[in-house]
């Protein structure tokens, strides 16, 4: 069993962003692990492995425009199931 089973990845796109605040606030607001927090002040990636994907999505919403959202459920890809 896999401790944060939905790898959820990104990007958002806007102005003025940083990654060092996104990585601080989701590092300390949201439980996971595996976070990267990649790119300039208008294209950020994000990736990160978590129970409560919806969460990452909802802050990073508040940022500026997300897109391209991937959301794996890994614990199904360990059984051979379908993501």
């Amino acid at each position: 069993m896999l401790e944060f089973k939905f790898d959820t990845q990104l990007l958002i796109e806007g102005e003025n962003l940083s990654e060092d605040d996104i990585f601080a606030y989701i590092s300390s607001h949201i439980k996971g692990d595996s976070l990267l927090a990649i790119g300039d002040e208008d294209l950020i990636k994000i990736h990160f492995h978590t129970n409560e994907p919806w969460q990452v999505l909802e802050y990073c919403s508040t940022l500026g425009d997300i897109h391209d959202i991937v959301v794996e459920n890994m614990q199904r890809q360990q059984d051979g199931l379908q993501g």
